[in-house]
């Protein structure tokens, strides 16, 4: 009895490990971002999402598991030859994403590989439309014309093409020297140009200023000219009205009471010492006839002083011929 119920407890045992492997490998839970694809008897059957999913045991098996996320693929490092003949190393990332699993676990073998293979080679085409500048200078038009046809090619394969980025061009050593030598010799030419630029520049500054220099000093004469000018006109104008106070002065006193004799002493007064100033300035010196009467002289001036008051009163001459007379001397 003790030998059957042991057995017995030992197949129940069996049984159960048995019937939880079975529900073990019905249950199959499918993590976040993941496809995987069912087959039943070899043949395509469904895809399972994300979570918990019920496959039937030894019928039903999971035949591809495929993350969907975006998966950056290093493209390896390849030769290219531009258009004129000159060999550059170009390598890069292309980022892809699996949009349809079933696309891509039967349309095609690799289709990452796939993929990687044909960027590659859309880039060595492109390149050879290109020079070597325009190909130095023109990664964000490579990238585009590469990522468009593998993505035009990759739908079949249930991938799409994000996007591809070159990482490096680089062109042989020889290029590279005779790149920086060029480039030495731009920066030189424009170091010349601006270097030109500002002695011109200067050039003419200087010139300005000097101009604008003598512009304002020949201004400045202009002004000075003008206000001597207009200095010297007021003073005349003012030794003028000053010689005619004076005229008019002395016209006025000679015809009051004792105006005459004071005026006959000032005459012969002056008249004594202009002519010593005049004999002590000069080695030669004209000296009139009847320059020892004095009172011949006198007399002539206290005449023309006379007459004044006729003049003031009459000023304006009559068109008769007119007389003068000059007493005689003594």
């Amino acid at each position: 009895m003790m030998s059957s119920f042991l057995g017995s407890l030992i197949i129940l045992v069996l049984l159960l490990l048995l019937a939880f492997a079975v529900l073990r490998s019905a249950l199959e839970i499918v993590p976040q971002q993941q496809s995987w694809l069912v087959e039943r008897l070899g043949k395509f059957n469904r895809t399972l999402g994300p979570g918990l999913n019920f496959v039937v045991p030894f019928i039903d098996r999971i035949a591809f598991r495929f993350d969907v996320r975006e998966m950056p693929m290093e493209v390896a490092p390849q030769v290219c030859i531009s258009l004129d003949n000159t060999t550059l190393t170009v390598d890069g990332f292309l980022y892809l994403q699996i949009t349809d699993p079933v696309k891509a676990a039967y349309g095609s073998s690799n289709p990452m590989n796939a993929a990687m293979q044909l960027a590659q080679t859309t880039m060595r085409s492109e390149i050879g439309k290109l020079h070597l500048d325009q190909a130095l200078s023109s990664r964000q038009v490579l990238n585009t014309a590469v990522a468009a046809s593998v993505d035009e090619a990759a739908v079949n394969w249930g991938i799409k093409v994000l996007r591809y980025e070159i990482k490096d061009i680089t062109p042989p050593s020889e290029i590279l020297h005779a790149m920086e030598l060029q480039i030495t010799a731009e920066r030189e030419k424009r170091a010349t140009i601006a270097r030109s630029e500002g002695q011109r520049q200067q050039q003419i500054n200087t010139s300005e200023g000097q101009r604008q220099q003598e512009i304002n000093i020949a201004d400045g004469r202009r002004q000075a000219e003008v206000l001597r000018a207009e200095g010297e006109a007021k003073a005349i104008e003012l030794v003028a009205t000053a010689t005619a106070a004076a005229i008019r002065t002395i016209g006025e006193s000679a015809v009051t009471e004792g105006g005459m004799a004071a005026l006959q002493m000032q005459l012969a007064k002056d008249f004594i010492g202009q002519w010593g100033n005049l004999a002590k300035q000069g080695t030669t010196l004209i000296v009139p006839a009847n320059l020892g009467d004095i009172g011949a002289v006198v007399g002539t001036a206290l005449q023309m002083v006379r007459a004044l008051p006729d003049t003031m009163s009459n000023p304006m001459p009559s068109r008769g011929p007119q007389t003068s007379s000059v007493p005689s001397s003594g």
